[in-house]
């Protein structure tokens, strides 16, 4: 069994029980604040990075919070999940981790000069934040409140910090009965699945009015007109190390096309050990190309990212590498284009009339074969496998599939390409059967030398943002 499926099945024992980074901004001082919140820092699971905070971190500055205040802790989650599994070097990974937090929350405290922070853990990230409130009190003593996403169970809240629970209620790491932790508040997302409880809407109206003592003035990702900033990480995945020596490069592009409109990028930046890219200053409610030219390895190809429209600034932007997922594609087809459609709300294709409406230059690709609920579909490898020049949507490809239990799935697709790309690749979207189609259109460049990552939001915008019109389920 690959080393990947062994840590998540050390993962789905600890949840369905009854070298580290943080994102922060570089600074010398800050006047004192006036913003009377703790910092927040939000901790991630298995497989996982900053991203899965990105939607969360907009909302909470477009409900005041300074973009300062809140960051990600970052670690390499496969090690620690398979060091849970072998039980081999458990306590050795967690001081290092917890040095790490530490500093993390010295940094957070000394630009909000607040005594405590407020702590976020998802999935494998309740494990390591459990044990880092349990192991000291003086630890415990610098968090004001503590959020438990789908994760871990314990019979007190940990290191007596105040807790809110959430938790999931659909799919395989989300609907077992009786989890809870004893002495905590308890709220249960109905039909979210597990990495959606970390993004989802309904999460952060309870952890906002759980951290502030008041309900948010919208849950909505509001946009901020004119001028925004863009920055993050170019990661080695999933063990988020930075990539050193990569380049990344942003470019404008055509709003329709997406082909570029300059022969020279609007920025680029030399990727250093913590990954650190940016920031950019660009125009709000547009598309732009993030280009990471691998620098380090010039044998690797082009990698291209892909998202909807900015609205705001963003700057938990993550580039995820990955040599050896990209390998596990086999081959590359010089006739097609090859891809990654990520969303960090699990991509549903099996749930009848709720399905994800996910289409490839027209052709369904999420059903029950490629998107099943079992497999919590994050992230969709799209090529032509079997290089046979046809789309076969009903079809994966078993070295993706037998990767990992859950997160990952593969569809095979042939998508024509062209050196130049002169054509183009479309990726729609229309989340959970209802709502608007929403669409990304990009060049078709061939799989041996471009390779595309197409991120999906995991928000669907609507009329209504207020915190109080959200139907929910909770107990005491």
């Amino acid at each position: 069994m690959a080393r990947g499926a062994v840590a998540a099945l050390a993962m789905v024992g600890l949840l369905c029980a009854p070298s580290a980074a943080f994102a922060a901004h570089k600074h010398h001082s800050h006047p004192r604040a006036t913003f009377h919140h703790n910092g927040v820092i939000f901790v991630h699971g298995f497989e996982g990075s900053g991203s899965q905070f990105e939607s969360q971190k907009m909302r909470l500055t477009s409900n005041g919070y300074p973009d300062r205040y809140v960051t990600v802790f970052e670690y390499n989650s496969l090690a620690f999940a398979s060091a849970l599994e072998s039980g081999s070097s458990v306590q050795a990974q967690e001081q290092q981790l917890f040095a790490e937090m530490d500093q993390a929350v010295a940094h957070m405290k000394a630009i909000t000069h607040r005594r405590k922070v407020d702590l976020l853990g998802h999935s494998l990230g309740t494990k390591l934040m459990q044990d880092y409130l349990n192991s000291s009190k003086q630890r415990a003593s610098n968090v004001g409140h503590y959020v438990n996403m789908d994760g871990m169970t314990a019979n007190s809240p940990p290191g007596g910090v105040p807790t809110l629970a959430l938790w999931g209620t659909k799919g395989p790491l989300s609907s077992k009965p009786g989890r809870r932790i004893k002495g905590a508040k308890h709220v249960f997302i109905p039909d979210s699945t597990h990495v959606q409880v970390a993004t989802s809407p309904l999460s952060f109206r309870w952890f906002y009015k759980f951290f502030t003592g008041r309900a948010a003035t919208t849950t909505r990702i509001v946009r901020k007109k004119g001028r925004i900033t863009l920055s993050g990480r170019a990661v080695n995945f999933p063990q988020n190390s930075g990539l050193e020596g990569a380049t990344v490069q942003v470019w404008p592009i055509n709003q329709a096309t997406g082909q570029r409109t300059s022969t020279k990028p609007i920025v680029q930046f030399v990727v250093g050990s913590a990954g650190d890219w940016g920031p950019v200053t660009v125009q709000s409610g547009r598309r732009y190309e993030l280009t990471l030219v691998r620098t380090d390895n010039p044998s690797a190809p082009v990698h291209h990212f892909y998202y909807e429209p900015f609205v705001r600034s963003d700057n938990l932007i993550r580039l995820l590498e990955s040599d050896a997922f990209r390998s596990a594609g086999g081959a590359p087809d010089p006739r097609s284009s090859a891809m990654v459609i990520i969303r960090y709300k699990e991509l549903w294709g099996d749930q009848g009339r709720r399905n994800d409406v996910l289409k490839v230059n027209g052709l369904s690709v999420c059903n029950s074969a490629t998107c099943p609920l079992n497999k919590l579909v994050n992230g969709l490898f799209v090529a032509d496998f079997n290089h046979d020049g046809k789309s076969e949507t009903d079809q994966t490809w078993a070295p993706y599939q037998n990767a990992s239990p859950y997160f990952i799935s593969s569809v095979d697709v042939f998508a024509p390409a062209q050196i130049p790309p002169k054509g183009k690749v479309t990726v729609s979207i229309k989340s959970r059967g209802k709502g608007r189609v929403r669409t990304l259109t990009f060049p078709n460049f061939a799989a041996p030398t471009d390779v595309d990552t197409v991120q999906l939001n995991d928000f669907d915008q609507t009329a209504r943002g207020k915190a109080q019109a959200h139907r929910h389920h909770h107990k005491h």
